[in-house]
């Protein structure tokens, strides 16, 4: 399994909206693409104030292959959507996770 890892900052005064959007549009969005099977969301917990809260979204996909098709077809146009609706009040980082064991 091949696991799109986003993880976003978000300032305290838009948190309600974001999860909202989130739920509502943009992974529902992501799915619709075909490329990923699920989504997952987490909060990520510190202890360390920064300002804002971080969320780690995980999309689930079968393969490397189906990811870069997702890259290559769909990927621009859903960053500039949470850009134009959000603009510097999120700020994302990208990382890309390969299963190796489950047990």
């Amino acid at each position: 399994m091949f696991i799109y890892n986003v993880t976003t900052h978000v300032e305290p005064n838009i948190e309600s909206r974001w999860l909202e959007w989130m739920n509502e549009e943009h992974i529902p969005q992501m799915i619709q693409t075909g490329k990923f099977k699920k989504a997952i969301i987490f909060k990520v917990i510190t202890e360390n104030d920064s300002g804002g809260v971080s969320y780690a979204t995980q999309y689930h996909c079968s393969d490397r292959t189906a990811f870069e098709r997702y890259q290559k077809e769909d990927a621009d146009r859903l960053k500039k959507h949470a850009l134009d609706k959000f603009g510097e009040r999120i700020l994302s980082f990208r990382t890309e996770l390969e299963q190796i064991i489950v047990l």
